[in-house]
């Protein structure tokens, strides 16, 4: 048994790139930074933070989603698989390419909108007829205190 499976969050590089194909088939192309924070180290070594580059191709469904809203800066779930392809270029030379094809692309949100308290901002690749939006959760009402003269009926 074998598994090519991808899971990255990070942020879009540039607008996506989308090309479209006879029978209206499409791809979209983007690149997305991952980063891991830098640290020093209990003697002192400053490690740098360290940011990789990945390219993401997304084909079918996924492809009117990130055209319509995924832009530079935004902050993405990315689940795929890696493809290594690779070509001659214009001197001949061969070159690798690698790249995350996805299968899943969803807006990925740490924090919280402006003056929300609490909820969550996600908008995924199967719902890309409606707008990302955030919901702010119905308030609750606060529960009530019994009185501590009150007998309660529990057997503990």
């Amino acid at each position: 048994m074998s598994l090519n499976k991808v899971i990255l969050i990070g942020n879009v590089g540039k607008d996506p790139e989308v090309r479209y194909f006879d029978e209206n088939r499409a791809v979209a192309n983007f690149p997305l930074a991952t980063s891991e924070r830098g640290y020093t180290l209990a003697n002192g070594t400053v490690v740098p933070e360290r940011t990789e580059w990945h390219n993401i191709v997304a084909r079918r469904e996924l492809v009117a989603f990130i055209e319509k809203w995924v832009r530079k800066g935004s902050s993405v779930y990315v689940e795929g698989k890696i493809r290594t392809r690779n070509y001659d270029d214009q001197n001949g030379v061969k070159r690798y390419m690698t790249e995350i094809y996805a299968d899943r692309v969803e807006f990925y949100s740490t924090g919280r909108p402006e003056g929300a308290t609490t909820g969550q901002s996600t908008q995924s690749a199967s719902q890309p007829a409606q707008a990302p939006t955030y919901q702010q959760p119905v308030a609750s009402q606060s529960p009530q205190v019994a009185d501590s003269n009150e007998v309660d009926d529990l057997p503990f």
